[in-house]
């Protein structure tokens, strides 16, 4: 895995700036959101050449920061009638794929990736254009959607947590260690091995992209060297880059520690408690990152 991000990091370097710099000024361009277009001529197309994997609870992220923005999960249909033949077959869906395949696509291999066990998939055959798109499942953290039925409280929020923890606004393509539990309360599988490779702690995601509650990012790293930097978000950053995404400062301020003492349960903000999702990073990966901002 560690060669796999240092080649993608060694890719990833040559265009960091450029990818900065185009979003910074698709901030400004009009629209119905503040990334609502940003990657697609540059992000997108790399997000989806790359190998969607995942190993337990290690996944390839690189989820462009406007398919987070843009996941249409509250108006496509899903929520209601489920991530099934029921849901990808409404009328609404399609309309909503339709708007935009590519990145309809791209967010689709996500949501499935984090609702979906491994071995399930789930497939779509866009009705105009006659292409068909598989998406593999792995992570499992929404078993009642998945199966079909309409997504409860706790699918929603930890699918807008697993979402969040995939995107990256460098257009960088990196491994992370993903941690925490499915909305039945499963732990997410890891390994000892998985731990002492991913050592460096980065963030926590919670929110709810399906009702609008918003969605929220929290520092995970102890010390206080380079404390403000992750793949999504840059604590003194003014150029909206992170949105959706709210930082919210330290995970410690908002949420509590499993009893493994790896990963946080909970979190709240708002009067709502929400189950987040905790990620890692090699130590390689992570001074890389804080590279970014010397």
């Amino acid at each position: 895995m560690t060669n796999l991000s240092r080649k993608n990091f060694q890719a990833g370097a040559d265009r960091h700036v450029r990818a900065l710099i185009f979003t910074l000024l698709l901030t400004s361009a009009p629209g119905c959101g503040p990334l609502e277009d940003a990657g697609e001529q540059l992000d997108l197309e790399d997000t989806q050449s790359q190998p969607i994997q995942s190993t337990n609870g290690l996944a390839m992220n690189g989820l462009a920061m406007n398919g987070l923005a843009m996941n249409g999960l509250a108006v496509n249909g899903l929520a209601m009638n489920g991530l099934a033949v029921n849901g990808l077959s409404a009328q609404a869906f399609a309309d909503w794929f339709q708007k935009d395949p590519a990145l309809s696509d791209m967010v689709m291999q996500y949501t499935v990736r984090c609702a979906v066990p491994t071995g399930g998939s789930r497939t779509y055959t866009d009705p105009t254009t006659k292409v068909t798109y598989t998406w593999q499942g792995s992570l499992g953290l929404a078993p009642g959607w998945a199966s079909g039925v309409p997504a409860n409280t706790a699918e929603q929020r930890v699918i807008t947590a697993c979402m969040a923890a995939h995107a990256n606004r460098f257009g960088l393509h990196l491994t992370i260690s993903v941690l925490g539990r499915s909305a039945t309360g499963a732990v997410i599988p890891y390994t000892r091995s998985e731990l002492r490779t991913y050592s460096a702690r980065e963030a926590c995601f919670f929110g709810n992209l399906f009702t609008g509650e918003g969605v929220y990012v929290g520092i995970d790293v102890k010390s206080s060297y380079h404390d403000s930097i992750t793949r999504a978000c840059a604590q003194e950053d003014s150029s909206n880059t992170c949105a959706p995404l709210i930082l919210m400062g330290r995970c410690r301020q908002y949420c509590t520690l499993d009893g493994s003492g790896l990963f946080y349960k909970a979190c709240t903000y708002n009067g709502a408690t929400y189950p987040p999702i905790t990620t890692r990073l090699t130590q390689e990966d992570s001074d890389h990152l804080a590279a970014l901002f010397p």
